[in-house]
Protein backbone atom coordinates (compact mmCIF):
# COMPACT_ATOMS: atom_id res chain seq x y z
CA UNK A 1 0.00 0.00 0.00
CA UNK A 2 2.78 2.59 1.02
CA UNK A 3 4.55 2.50 -2.78
CA UNK A 4 1.36 3.74 -4.26
CA UNK A 5 2.52 7.36 -2.60
CA UNK A 6 5.70 7.03 -3.46
CA UNK A 7 6.33 9.38 -6.89
CA UNK A 8 6.63 8.25 -10.40
CA UNK A 9 10.16 9.74 -10.70
CA UNK A 10 11.49 7.07 -7.72
CA UNK A 11 9.27 4.37 -9.06
CA UNK A 12 10.87 4.88 -12.29
CA UNK A 13 14.53 4.74 -10.70
CA UNK A 14 16.44 1.79 -10.31
CA UNK A 15 18.94 1.42 -7.34
CA UNK A 16 22.71 1.95 -7.82
CA UNK A 17 23.86 -1.31 -9.27
CA UNK A 18 27.16 -1.27 -8.20
CA UNK A 19 25.96 -0.47 -4.49
CA UNK A 20 23.70 -3.19 -4.23
CA UNK A 21 26.31 -5.54 -5.41
CA UNK A 22 28.29 -4.31 -2.70
CA UNK A 23 25.55 -4.53 -0.06
CA UNK A 24 25.07 -7.96 -1.18
CA UNK A 25 28.39 -9.03 -0.56
CA UNK A 26 28.65 -7.41 2.81
CA UNK A 27 25.81 -9.78 3.74
CA UNK A 28 26.98 -12.73 2.61
CA UNK A 29 30.43 -11.91 4.13
CA UNK A 30 28.79 -11.24 7.86
CA UNK A 31 27.52 -15.03 7.54
CA UNK A 32 30.96 -16.10 7.47
CA UNK A 33 32.06 -16.20 4.10
CA UNK A 34 35.06 -15.22 2.37
CA UNK A 35 33.95 -12.49 -0.06
CA UNK A 36 36.13 -10.97 -2.52
CA UNK A 37 34.81 -8.04 -3.65
CA UNK A 38 35.40 -6.70 -6.77
CA UNK A 39 32.19 -4.28 -7.17
CA UNK A 40 33.18 -0.42 -5.81
CA UNK A 41 35.10 1.82 -7.67
CA UNK A 42 37.11 2.21 -4.71
CA UNK A 43 40.57 2.83 -3.79
CA UNK A 44 42.02 0.39 -1.69
CA UNK A 45 44.84 3.25 -0.76
CA UNK A 46 44.28 5.85 2.26
CA UNK A 47 43.87 9.10 1.72
CA UNK A 48 47.73 10.69 1.90
CA UNK A 49 49.14 11.48 4.77
CA UNK A 50 49.84 15.48 4.15
CA UNK A 51 46.27 15.97 3.02
CA UNK A 52 44.68 14.59 6.27
CA UNK A 53 47.17 16.72 8.35
CA UNK A 54 45.77 19.98 5.95
CA UNK A 55 42.04 18.52 7.07
CA UNK A 56 43.45 18.23 10.85
CA UNK A 57 44.85 21.95 10.42
CA UNK A 58 41.75 22.99 9.45
CA UNK A 59 39.19 21.68 12.64
CA UNK A 60 42.16 23.19 15.24
CA UNK A 61 42.10 26.73 13.36
CA UNK A 62 37.91 26.76 13.18
CA UNK A 63 37.18 25.57 10.36
CA UNK A 64 33.73 23.67 10.85
CA UNK A 65 30.90 26.73 9.49
CA UNK A 66 28.89 26.65 6.27
CA UNK A 67 30.58 27.49 3.24
CA UNK A 68 29.58 29.53 0.19
CA UNK A 69 27.90 27.64 -2.22
CA UNK A 70 30.06 26.90 -4.70
CA UNK A 71 32.89 26.34 -2.62
CA UNK A 72 35.85 28.37 -0.51
CA UNK A 73 37.19 31.01 -2.82
CA UNK A 74 40.93 29.16 -1.50
CA UNK A 75 39.64 26.16 -3.46
CA UNK A 76 38.36 27.80 -6.40
CA UNK A 77 41.40 29.62 -7.15
CA UNK A 78 43.37 25.81 -6.70
CA UNK A 79 40.99 24.43 -8.72
CA UNK A 80 41.55 27.02 -11.57
CA UNK A 81 45.60 26.30 -11.63
CA UNK A 82 45.04 22.70 -11.29
CA UNK A 83 43.13 23.40 -14.56
CA UNK A 84 45.72 25.74 -16.32
CA UNK A 85 48.89 23.25 -15.44
CA UNK A 86 47.24 20.08 -16.05
CA UNK A 87 44.46 21.01 -18.79
CA UNK A 88 45.25 24.30 -20.34
CA UNK A 89 42.72 25.55 -18.86
CA UNK A 90 41.82 29.04 -18.12
CA UNK A 91 39.58 29.29 -15.69
CA UNK A 92 38.08 32.06 -13.17
CA UNK A 93 36.72 31.03 -9.84
CA UNK A 94 33.20 32.44 -10.84
CA UNK A 95 33.09 29.27 -13.47
CA UNK A 96 34.14 26.87 -10.72
CA UNK A 97 31.54 24.78 -8.34
CA UNK A 98 32.19 22.64 -5.50
CA UNK A 99 30.37 19.65 -4.75
CA UNK A 100 29.18 16.76 -2.59
CA UNK A 101 30.94 14.86 -5.11
CA UNK A 102 31.59 14.47 -8.74
CA UNK A 103 27.91 12.50 -9.04
CA UNK A 104 26.14 15.90 -7.40
CA UNK A 105 27.91 18.07 -10.15
CA UNK A 106 26.33 15.70 -13.04
CA UNK A 107 23.18 16.31 -11.26
CA UNK A 108 23.27 19.66 -10.90
CA UNK A 109 24.09 20.27 -14.45
CA UNK A 110 21.57 18.30 -15.77
CA UNK A 111 18.88 19.46 -13.62
CA UNK A 112 20.02 22.84 -14.73
CA UNK A 113 20.09 22.33 -18.54
CA UNK A 114 17.35 19.96 -19.27
CA UNK A 115 13.84 20.42 -19.65
CA UNK A 116 11.20 17.40 -20.24
CA UNK A 117 11.93 15.90 -23.34
CA UNK A 118 15.45 16.72 -24.36
CA UNK A 119 17.89 13.64 -25.63
CA UNK A 120 21.02 13.24 -23.80
CA UNK A 121 23.52 11.03 -25.79
CA UNK A 122 25.13 8.91 -23.14
CA UNK A 123 28.51 7.71 -24.50
CA UNK A 124 27.87 3.52 -23.65
CA UNK A 125 28.65 1.87 -22.03
CA UNK A 126 28.14 4.08 -19.65
CA UNK A 127 28.66 5.33 -15.31
CA UNK A 128 25.57 3.46 -14.02
CA UNK A 129 23.94 6.94 -12.67
CA UNK A 130 24.22 8.92 -15.91
CA UNK A 131 21.07 7.57 -17.24
CA UNK A 132 18.91 7.68 -14.05
CA UNK A 133 20.43 11.20 -13.31
CA UNK A 134 19.26 12.20 -17.10
CA UNK A 135 15.67 10.61 -16.62
CA UNK A 136 15.51 12.08 -13.13
CA UNK A 137 15.86 15.49 -14.61
CA UNK A 138 13.39 15.43 -17.50
CA UNK A 139 15.97 14.00 -20.17
CA UNK A 140 15.51 11.52 -22.57
CA UNK A 141 18.55 9.13 -22.60
CA UNK A 142 20.02 8.28 -25.86
CA UNK A 143 22.80 5.11 -25.47
CA UNK A 144 25.11 5.67 -27.91
CA UNK A 145 27.08 2.14 -27.89
CA UNK A 146 30.55 1.07 -28.69
CA UNK A 147 31.84 -2.48 -28.51
CA UNK A 148 34.40 -4.14 -27.41
CA UNK A 149 36.00 -4.38 -31.47
CA UNK A 150 36.14 -0.45 -30.95
CA UNK A 151 38.09 -0.42 -27.34
CA UNK A 152 34.71 0.88 -26.03
CA UNK A 153 34.91 4.28 -27.81
CA UNK A 154 32.60 5.75 -29.68
CA UNK A 155 33.64 7.40 -33.41
CA UNK A 156 32.38 10.49 -34.28
CA UNK A 157 30.72 9.30 -37.60
CA UNK A 158 28.67 7.44 -34.75
CA UNK A 159 27.90 10.55 -33.03
CA UNK A 160 27.07 12.62 -36.18
CA UNK A 161 24.64 10.10 -37.36
CA UNK A 162 22.87 10.03 -33.51
CA UNK A 163 22.58 14.13 -33.12
CA UNK A 164 18.74 15.34 -33.40
CA UNK A 165 17.44 18.57 -33.42
CA UNK A 166 16.20 17.68 -29.70
CA UNK A 167 19.84 16.77 -28.53
CA UNK A 168 20.77 19.11 -25.98
CA UNK A 169 23.99 17.41 -23.83
CA UNK A 170 26.45 14.28 -24.31
CA UNK A 171 27.60 12.85 -21.28
CA UNK A 172 31.08 10.78 -21.14
CA UNK A 173 33.62 9.86 -19.42
CA UNK A 174 37.75 9.21 -20.02
CA UNK A 175 39.15 7.36 -18.73
CA UNK A 176 36.00 5.12 -19.03
CA UNK A 177 33.73 3.98 -16.24
CA UNK A 178 33.11 1.00 -16.67
CA UNK A 179 35.64 -0.15 -19.51
CA UNK A 180 38.89 1.97 -18.51
CA UNK A 181 39.38 3.14 -22.14
CA UNK A 182 40.67 6.25 -22.53
CA UNK A 183 40.29 8.73 -25.65
CA UNK A 184 42.74 9.88 -27.11
CA UNK A 185 44.09 12.99 -28.07
CA UNK A 186 43.48 12.88 -31.97
CA UNK A 187 40.11 10.94 -31.35
CA UNK A 188 38.87 14.04 -28.58
CA UNK A 189 39.54 16.36 -31.20
CA UNK A 190 37.64 14.34 -33.70
CA UNK A 191 34.70 14.13 -31.50
CA UNK A 192 35.15 18.30 -30.30
CA UNK A 193 34.80 18.81 -34.38
CA UNK A 194 31.17 17.33 -34.53
CA UNK A 195 30.14 19.18 -31.52
CA UNK A 196 31.63 22.42 -31.91
CA UNK A 197 29.50 23.22 -35.01
CA UNK A 198 25.91 22.46 -33.65
CA UNK A 199 24.54 25.22 -31.62
CA UNK A 200 22.44 24.43 -28.45
CA UNK A 201 24.49 21.19 -27.44
CA UNK A 202 26.22 20.66 -24.43
CA UNK A 203 29.02 18.13 -22.98
CA UNK A 204 29.07 16.44 -19.94
CA UNK A 205 32.76 15.69 -19.65
CA UNK A 206 33.41 13.24 -16.69
CA UNK A 207 37.47 13.02 -15.91
CA UNK A 208 37.34 12.09 -11.89
CA UNK A 209 39.83 9.59 -13.20
CA UNK A 210 42.31 11.55 -14.86
CA UNK A 211 45.25 10.60 -12.85
CA UNK A 212 44.86 7.29 -13.39
CA UNK A 213 46.12 6.71 -16.96
CA UNK A 214 48.98 4.36 -18.39
CA UNK A 215 50.00 5.53 -21.42
CA UNK A 216 49.01 9.03 -22.54
CA UNK A 217 48.14 12.01 -20.29
CA UNK A 218 44.22 12.32 -20.29
CA UNK A 219 42.99 15.15 -22.98
CA UNK A 220 40.72 17.51 -21.99
CA UNK A 221 37.83 18.33 -24.06
CA UNK A 222 37.30 21.87 -23.27
CA UNK A 223 40.75 22.54 -24.88
CA UNK A 224 39.62 22.46 -28.50
CA UNK A 225 38.21 25.14 -30.27
CA UNK A 226 34.93 26.19 -29.87
CA UNK A 227 34.38 23.52 -26.99
CA UNK A 228 35.04 26.06 -23.63
CA UNK A 229 31.68 27.25 -23.98
CA UNK A 230 29.61 24.34 -24.60
CA UNK A 231 31.67 22.02 -22.01
CA UNK A 232 30.89 21.10 -18.40
CA UNK A 233 34.02 19.27 -17.41
CA UNK A 234 33.65 16.88 -14.00
CA UNK A 235 36.35 15.72 -11.71
CA UNK A 236 37.29 15.60 -7.77
CA UNK A 237 38.95 14.02 -5.28
CA UNK A 238 37.86 10.63 -4.75
CA UNK A 239 39.91 8.62 -6.79
CA UNK A 240 43.13 9.71 -7.99
CA UNK A 241 43.70 10.90 -4.23
CA UNK A 242 41.66 8.05 -2.78
CA UNK A 243 39.34 10.61 -0.65
CA UNK A 244 36.06 8.80 -1.50
CA UNK A 245 34.87 9.72 1.56
CA UNK A 246 35.55 13.05 1.48
CA UNK A 247 32.56 13.24 -0.77
CA UNK A 248 34.23 16.46 -2.69
CA UNK A 249 33.93 17.05 -6.43
CA UNK A 250 33.63 20.25 -9.00
CA UNK A 251 32.79 21.15 -11.85
CA UNK A 252 34.53 23.75 -13.89
CA UNK A 253 31.76 25.68 -17.07
CA UNK A 254 30.58 28.75 -18.74
CA UNK A 255 29.89 31.33 -16.30
CA UNK A 256 26.20 31.09 -16.81
CA UNK A 257 26.09 27.39 -16.14
CA UNK A 258 28.03 27.57 -12.91
CA UNK A 259 25.58 30.10 -11.22
CA UNK A 260 22.85 28.13 -12.45
CA UNK A 261 24.44 25.01 -11.04
CA UNK A 262 25.05 27.30 -7.99
CA UNK A 263 21.19 27.84 -7.69
CA UNK A 264 20.29 24.17 -7.69
CA UNK A 265 23.08 23.56 -5.19
CA UNK A 266 21.89 25.94 -2.79
CA UNK A 267 18.11 24.72 -2.57
CA UNK A 268 19.61 20.90 -2.19
CA UNK A 269 22.64 20.70 -0.24
CA UNK A 270 24.19 24.28 -0.15
CA UNK A 271 28.37 24.16 0.34
CA UNK A 272 30.23 21.27 0.71
CA UNK A 273 31.97 20.41 4.31
CA UNK A 274 34.64 23.30 4.93
CA UNK A 275 37.97 21.45 6.18
CA UNK A 276 37.65 18.66 3.66
CA UNK A 277 37.81 22.11 1.01
CA UNK A 278 40.70 22.76 2.90
CA UNK A 279 42.42 19.58 2.69
CA UNK A 280 41.84 20.32 -1.24
CA UNK A 281 43.48 22.84 -1.55
CA UNK A 282 46.45 21.16 -0.01
CA UNK A 283 46.09 18.03 -2.65
CA UNK A 284 45.70 20.05 -5.83
CA UNK A 285 48.22 22.44 -5.01
CA UNK A 286 51.18 19.48 -4.62
CA UNK A 287 52.30 18.13 -7.94
CA UNK A 288 50.27 15.39 -9.86
CA UNK A 289 53.50 13.17 -9.18
CA UNK A 290 52.91 12.81 -5.79
CA UNK A 291 50.46 10.34 -6.43
CA UNK A 292 52.17 8.25 -8.93
CA UNK A 293 52.90 5.50 -6.78
CA UNK A 294 49.16 4.62 -6.82
CA UNK A 295 49.44 5.10 -10.37
CA UNK A 296 51.92 2.65 -10.45
CA UNK A 297 49.88 -0.05 -8.07
CA UNK A 298 47.25 0.09 -10.50
CA UNK A 299 49.42 -0.87 -13.37
CA UNK A 300 51.09 -3.75 -12.08
CA UNK A 301 47.81 -5.09 -10.83
CA UNK A 302 46.03 -4.46 -14.69
CA UNK A 303 49.28 -6.11 -16.09
CA UNK A 304 48.27 -9.06 -13.52
CA UNK A 305 44.33 -9.60 -13.65
CA UNK A 306 44.80 -9.48 -17.92
CA UNK A 307 47.05 -12.19 -17.41
CA UNK A 308 44.74 -14.09 -15.56
CA UNK A 309 41.34 -13.25 -17.45
CA UNK A 310 43.10 -14.19 -20.83
CA UNK A 311 43.59 -17.59 -19.32
CA UNK A 312 39.76 -18.48 -18.84
CA UNK A 313 37.94 -19.85 -21.71
CA UNK A 314 35.44 -18.01 -22.86
CA UNK A 315 36.35 -14.19 -21.39
CA UNK A 316 37.21 -11.40 -24.08
CA UNK A 317 38.77 -8.34 -23.08
CA UNK A 318 40.95 -5.25 -24.19
CA UNK A 319 43.81 -3.78 -22.39
CA UNK A 320 42.04 -1.01 -20.61
CA UNK A 321 44.61 2.45 -20.42
CA UNK A 322 43.25 4.07 -17.58
CA UNK A 323 40.67 3.91 -14.09
CA UNK A 324 40.81 0.18 -12.99
CA UNK A 325 38.58 -1.78 -14.33
CA UNK A 326 38.63 -4.55 -16.52
CA UNK A 327 34.90 -4.98 -18.85
CA UNK A 328 35.11 -8.35 -20.26
CA UNK A 329 32.24 -9.88 -22.51
CA UNK A 330 31.10 -12.75 -21.18
CA UNK A 331 28.39 -13.74 -23.93
CA UNK A 332 30.14 -17.07 -24.35
CA UNK A 333 28.67 -18.64 -21.03
CA UNK A 334 25.03 -17.31 -22.20
CA UNK A 335 23.26 -21.19 -22.07
CA UNK A 336 25.81 -22.77 -20.56
CA UNK A 337 24.74 -25.25 -17.55
CA UNK A 338 26.60 -26.57 -14.12
CA UNK A 339 23.70 -29.47 -14.53
CA UNK A 340 21.95 -27.20 -11.50
CA UNK A 341 22.13 -23.65 -12.47
CA UNK A 342 21.96 -22.26 -16.61
CA UNK A 343 23.55 -19.08 -17.09
CA UNK A 344 21.12 -16.76 -19.66
CA UNK A 345 22.75 -13.29 -18.90
CA UNK A 346 25.33 -10.90 -17.38
CA UNK A 347 22.83 -10.81 -14.27
CA UNK A 348 22.52 -14.64 -13.53
CA UNK A 349 26.41 -14.71 -14.24
CA UNK A 350 27.77 -12.10 -11.81
CA UNK A 351 25.12 -14.16 -9.22
CA UNK A 352 26.71 -17.07 -9.62
CA UNK A 353 30.41 -15.58 -9.57
CA UNK A 354 28.91 -14.06 -5.94
CA UNK A 355 26.85 -17.57 -5.09
CA UNK A 356 29.46 -20.37 -6.14
CA UNK A 357 33.17 -18.49 -6.42
CA UNK A 358 32.87 -15.47 -3.17
CA UNK A 359 33.31 -13.00 -6.19
CA UNK A 360 31.50 -9.70 -6.28
CA UNK A 361 31.23 -8.11 -9.27
CA UNK A 362 29.22 -6.07 -11.73
CA UNK A 363 26.51 -6.67 -14.26
CA UNK A 364 26.97 -4.93 -17.47
CA UNK A 365 22.73 -4.27 -17.86
CA UNK A 366 23.23 -1.01 -16.19
CA UNK A 367 26.48 0.09 -17.63
CA UNK A 368 24.01 -0.36 -21.12
CA UNK A 369 25.42 -3.24 -21.88
CA UNK A 370 24.12 -6.64 -20.91
CA UNK A 371 26.73 -9.00 -22.11
CA UNK A 372 29.26 -7.79 -20.19
CA UNK A 373 30.45 -7.20 -16.36
CA UNK A 374 33.11 -4.77 -14.48
CA UNK A 375 35.44 -5.80 -12.15
CA UNK A 376 37.32 -3.21 -10.37
CA UNK A 377 41.24 -4.39 -9.58
CA UNK A 378 41.33 -2.01 -6.41
CA UNK A 379 42.34 -4.56 -4.47
CA UNK A 380 46.41 -6.37 -4.04
CA UNK A 381 47.24 -8.80 -5.96
CA UNK A 382 47.02 -11.42 -3.74
CA UNK A 383 42.71 -11.51 -3.66
CA UNK A 384 42.67 -11.04 -7.34
CA UNK A 385 44.93 -13.55 -8.07
CA UNK A 386 42.50 -15.42 -5.04
CA UNK A 387 39.57 -14.46 -7.03
CA UNK A 388 40.48 -15.53 -10.45
CA UNK A 389 41.03 -18.94 -9.23
CA UNK A 390 37.85 -19.01 -7.72
CA UNK A 391 36.14 -17.25 -10.92
CA UNK A 392 38.44 -19.76 -13.19
CA UNK A 393 36.86 -23.02 -11.18
CA UNK A 394 33.85 -22.33 -11.16
CA UNK A 395 33.25 -21.23 -14.50
CA UNK A 396 35.03 -24.46 -15.86
CA UNK A 397 32.11 -26.05 -14.21
CA UNK A 398 29.40 -24.74 -17.23
CA UNK A 399 29.77 -26.42 -20.24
Amino acid sequence: MSQSYLSQKLLNMSESATLLMAQKARELGNTGVDVISLSLGEPDFDTPDYIKEAAKKALDDGFTKYTPVPGLMELRQAICAKLKRDNNLNYTPKEIVVSNGAKQCIANTCLALLDEGDEVIIFTPYWVSYFHIVKFAGGKPISLYAGLDQEYKVSPEQLEEALTDKTKLIIFSSPSNPTGSVYSKSEIEALAKVISKRSGLFVIADEIYEYITFEDKNTSIAQFEGMKDKTITINGMSKGFAMTGWRLGYMAAPQWIASACTKVQGQFTSGANAFGQKAAVTALKAPPSDQDYMKEKYKERKKLLKKLLDEIDGIKTNNPEGAFYFFPNIAAFFGRTNGKRIIHNADEFVDILLDEAHVAAVSGTSFGDPNSFRISYATSNERLIEAMARIKKVLGEYK
